[in-house]
């Protein structure tokens, strides 16, 4: 018994040892520890899990989204040798809790610990939106890409970098804490140096190359030439205009552009998309000559004028005084608007200044030739004054034109300033056409002329040297303002009142005085008469010194004009008045001078 029973002792330690060394061939030393990376095979896909064999006496299982790359389809089948976690032995359903999630992610920090220790850049994608950046898988690992890192400018959408392989540069790590924090930027920054360096060295002007449209401004757009921005201004994109590079850009279009100008010093990069096409001005001349009508579209208005496009790219100016023969001083927006199609007229080419002048009125009819044509001079119109200004009345005339009344055409007895205090703006007045410039665009208009001149009518019998009988109507410092023939308004200077200095004063006569005067000029346009009492003296002497005396005679100038007044006296005395005073003075007065 004693035998039998150590035998048995024996044979139980060597089933034990046996089987501890069964244990370590089949999974190997360290292989099966917790918390470890293991190798486990495929056996099965159930639905959502996939099912591996890593060696225990049960399966374990792991989600098929463990196994797929964002944004892309799960690739994995049935005998696939995996990298998995070994995170339990088992669990309370007796199966192995495995990651492969964890497994990835474990190796991930190993290459990416290496790769951030040597400074080399990564490749991951971009999967996610988290607050302030996004979220990046680099082979398992996530990181985070602060959005300030992901271009090396703004970024307005993110979606067509999210999904797609792309280099990395890592700038923090924390295995620890599980934080990695990388940058797109800096990956961008160091190749964009290396382009750069590289375009620069061969840049030429007038050379084209291909670039992408990085941003876009009120005055042109950014395009990316491979390292190195270049400005695209507004007015070199097309050859038609443009207000806003959005109108043909978008950021992130292709496009192949000319370099304009390139200063090496400040390496600033002026582009041209309109140097790639034919210029529209070439051989403008013929094909737009002066005085040929065309149809355009108004493509923009501004204060002084409207700008016509003929065809993409050729523009002309309508200016302001050419768009209507009626409407003056009007801005162009009431008579037109943008986009609208119109017919004009070709005024005058420059191409070297590459300006055409356009006239719109030009193609309609002219009022004021078919006004001259309806209206001569003479004619007698009826129209509403439209305006009364310090110089005369305006007055709507048909065709939608106005003619002017003077002020001295107002009334032919009155002053203009007192005349036309009897009108206002809206009345309706009568008025004859003086005279029509089409050229200048103007039509006198007379109001007075509607009836006969008064003063021809007075002045027809009266001629230049001629003495009349004038009335004083009123007496001025400068003169007298008087009346011939009942209403002829004449004036005569205060230097011809008399012959005598101390005679020449207008305050020696009073309004209702009847005094003798000779015409010295007839003013028909002014209806003035210029007379002179001094001139009548003076004709009156002549007259007398030719009737009674000569230089042969051997009488005396008082003798000649004692006899003249003895004569005068004698006619007077006749006609019923006395001329006795004057006579006599006249006497003392030739007598002192002799």
């Amino acid at each position: 018994m004693a035998t039998q029973t150590a035998t048995t002792g024996e044979d139980a330690q060597m089933s034990d040892e046996s089987f501890a060394a069964l244990l370590e061939e089949t999974f190997g030393e360290g292989e099966l520890t917790e918390g470890s990376v293991i190798k486990g095979t495929v056996i099965g896909i159930e639905n959502d899990s996939v099912l591996i064999d890593v060696g225990l006496k049960s399966e374990g299982r792991v989600s098929v989204k463990e196994f797929t790359a964002p944004g892309q389809e799960p690739e994995i089948s049935i005998g696939d040798i995996v990298d998995v976690f070994l995170e339990r032995m088992e669990d309370r359903h007796g199966e192995a809790v495995l990651s492969r999630e964890k497994a990835r992610r474990e190796e991930s920090w190993s290459m990416l610990e290496n790769a951030f220790n040597d400074g080399e850049r990564v490749t991951g994608s971009i999967f996610g939106r988290v607050k302030g950046g996004f979220t990046v898988d680099l082979s398992g690992a996530v990181a985070f890409l602060p959005g300030s890192q992901v271009d090396v400018r703004p970024v307005r959408d993110v979606t067509p970098l999210m999904g797609t392989p792309q280099p990395f540069q890592i700038l923090k790590m924390d295995r620890r804490r599980g934080n990695i924090v990388v940058s797109r930027r800096a990956v961008m920054e160091e190749s964009r140096a290396e382009q750069r360096t590289e375009l620069l060295a061969g840049l030429k002007e007038g050379q084209v190359l291909e670039g992408v449209v990085k941003n876009l401004t009120d005055y042109g757009a950014f395009v990316d030439l491979g390292g190195v921005d270049g400005l695209l201004h507004v007015t070199d994109i097309a050859w038609r205009r443009i207000n806003h590079p959005s109108e043909v850009l978008s950021v992130g279009q292709n496009v192949n552009v000319q370099v304009i100008r390139f200063n090496a010093e400040t390496q600033r990069i002026s582009l041209g998309m309109k140097q790639l096409e034919a210029d529209p001005w070439d051989g403008v001349e013929a094909k737009y000559p002066v005085g040929t009508r065309f149809t355009g579209r108004v493509s923009n208005i501004t204060d002084y004028g409207a700008f016509v496009e003929l065809e993409p790219g050729v523009e002309g100016l309508v200016h302001v005084s050419e768009m209507s023969w009626t409407k003056k001083n009007v801005h162009p927006g009431k008579i037109i608007s943008t986009s609208q199609e119109v017919e004009v007229m070709v005024l005058d080419v420059d191409p070297q200044k590459r300006r055409i002048s356009l006239g719109i009125k030009q193609t309609q009819e002219n009022p004021w030739t078919d006004f001259e044509t309806r209206f001569p001079v003479g004619t007698e119109i009826e129209g509403e004054i439209k305006n009364v200004t310090e110089f005369g009345l305006f007055v709507g005339l048909p065709g939608e034109i106005d003619g002017m009344v003077h002020l001295s055409d107002l009334d032919w007895n009155r002053a203009g300033e007192e005349a036309i205090k009897e009108f206002k703006k809206g009345d309706v007045v009568k008025a004859k056409i003086l005279d029509v410039d089409v050229e200048k665009e103007r039509i006198s208009l007379g109001i007075k002329q509607l009836t006969d001149d008064p003063f021809e009518a007075g002045a027809k019998n009266l001629k230049k040297g001629e003495t009349v009988t004038c009335t004083v109507t009123n007496v001025l410092e400068s003169g007298l303002e008087v009346t011939v023939a009942g209403d002829v308004p004449g004036f005569i200077r205060r230097a011809d009142l008399s012959r005598e200095r101390s005679e020449q004063r207008p305050d020696r006569f009073a309004v209702g005085d009847r005094v003798d005067a000779r015409i010295t000029n007839i003013d028909r346009r002014d209806h003035k008469l210029t007379l002179s009492v001094k001139a009548h003296e003076m004709a009156e002497e002549k007259q007398a010194m030719a009737e009674y005396g000569s230089s042969d005679s051997g009488a005396s100038l008082g003798d000649i004009l004692g006899a003249a007044m003895r004569q005068r006296e004698g006619a007077a005395e006749s006609d019923g008045e006395s001329a006795e005073e004057p006579a006599a003075a006249d006497d003392d007065e030739k007598k002192g001078d002799a």
